[in-house]
């Protein structure tokens, strides 16, 4: 009975996580519609605003506008004309004082880890976390700023240090790049590995580039 029950929690639990996961991203992007819906309803005519309540109403099509939206919006985007909208867009946010500390910090960061030209988790490395003794898991996220290169030196790397199970959070670290360890894992595997708290080895036959240990300064 026991050997029956663990395989069936084997085999539900990876399903029921990924439906919530997706149900949770599709209630987000249902209630961004909601709301929008509502602050429409709340301007029109009682008339017309029972027409839209209804067809707000219909499930699913708060998602599929939502999407809609954001394809158009990239369509535009791409555009000669939705690339100069952009720019004035912008000149405009960074004139306000406290939306363009917050606007500028969360585009360049999306840039950073949607374009394909970035340098955001570009590998996995093996770092010295939290004492010299022992090693964890983490992701090169690019260089360090000039300034700090002109504090520390040139041979320092940011990494992002996510924890387990839950990788959203972590801590960004400058290290040593001598202190650490490239593993041979792709990103993918290296995060599997994280979220499994180390249970589901990686598919590499071997995690590191070197047999080497790390260089010490």
């Amino acid at each position: 009975m026991k050997k029956y029950f663990i395989a069936g929690i084997l085999v539900w639990v990876p399903l029921a996580v990924t439906v919530w996961v997706i149900g949770w991203g599709l209630g987000l992007l249902d209630g961004v519609f909601g709301s929008v819906m509502h602050a429409i309803i709340l301007v029109l005519p009682s008339d017309t605003a029972i027409d839209v309540q209804h067809f707000r109403d219909l499930p699913g099509v708060g998602i599929l506008i939502v999407i809609a939206v954001i394809m158009f919006t990239g369509l535009l985007a791409i555009s000669f004309a939705g690339q100069w909208w952009l720019k004035i867009w912008d000149k405009l946010v960074n004139r306000i004082p406290i939306v363009r500390s917050i606007y500028s910090s969360v585009q360049q960061v999306s840039s950073t880890l949607f374009s394909g030209s970035g340098q955001a988790f570009s590998k996995a490395l093996l770092i010295r976390y939290p004492h010299p003794d022992s090693w964890a898991i983490a992701f090169q996220t690019g260089i360090p700023a000039r300034e700090v290169t002109a504090k520390l030196g040139e041979d320092y790397v940011n990494v992002f240090l996510p924890t387990t199970p839950n990788p959203t959070s972590g801590f960004f670290m400058i290290v040593p790049r001598a202190q650490t360890i490239e593993l041979e894992m792709s990103v993918e595997e290296a995060l599997k590995h994280i979220v499994s708290m180390g249970s589901v080895p990686p598919n590499s036959s071997s995690g590191l580039t070197t047999s080497q240990s790390p260089r010490h300064s």
